[in-house]
């Protein structure tokens, strides 16, 4: 089986370091053989989560297009900037609406519960966005999501990367390898994929 990983970063910034780290993490999969979909969260905006909202309006559409899409994935592969210590809001917003999905056009439809996610992180300083990604660790895991051990936290994001988009730091390519290889690895042991 082919897994079909699907890729995003937490920040949509031009030149991001976790939309680079996402870049880096979507060719890697790909050189191993995945099938990996690279979406932009800034192609699907959403408002605050508010239930006064949902009740009023319903869920909105861009939620359930990315239901859809964690669904038909057999993986997911996060990349998330630190904010202020923590995850930032484009994360945790998309993560709030999309956990309001429980049904689509009549059928269940269960886009977190046992899917397999990976987590990278990143910073312009020595951290690396270890923080946030232990945050969204916790979160993912509490919405029943099977969060890999293996991460990649990439520090001093400004001098990271090369021409090509390639960490200069060998222990970063490696460390990538390994978080790829195992990700497609349990994609292919636990994938609860749905064909939309």
């Amino acid at each position: 089986m082919t897994p079909r990983i699907l890729v995003f970063a937490g920040s949509i910034r031009s030149g991001a370091y976790s939309g680079r780290t996402a870049d880096a993490a979507t060719r890697e999969l790909a050189m191993q053989g995945a099938e990996v979909t690279r979406i932009s969260l800034g192609d699907y905006p959403l408002p605050i989560m508010d239930e006064d909202l949902e009740k009023e309006k319903g869920i909105p559409e861009n939620a359930m297009k990315l239901a859809r899409f964690f669904a038909a994935h057999d993986a997911l592969l996060i990349c998330t900037p630190e904010y202020n210590g923590s995850i930032p809001p484009l994360v945790k917003n998309t993560i709030d609406w999309v956990s309001r999905v429980s049904r689509d056009a009549g059928r269940p439809l269960k886009p977190y519960p046992g899917k397999v996610v990976a987590i990278c992180s990143s910073s312009n300083g020595h951290f690396a966005g270890i923080r946030s990604a232990n945050h969204l660790r916790a979160v993912l895991s509490h919405i029943g999501m099977e969060v890999i051990a293996p991460q990649v936290s990439v520090p001093n994001g400004g001098d990271a990367f090369d021409d090509e988009g390639d960490f200069r730091d060998d222990r970063l390519r490696k460390g990538m390898t390994r978080l790829c290889t195992a990700l497609i690895q349990h994609a292919r042991l636990l994938s609860t994929r749905v064909e939309p």
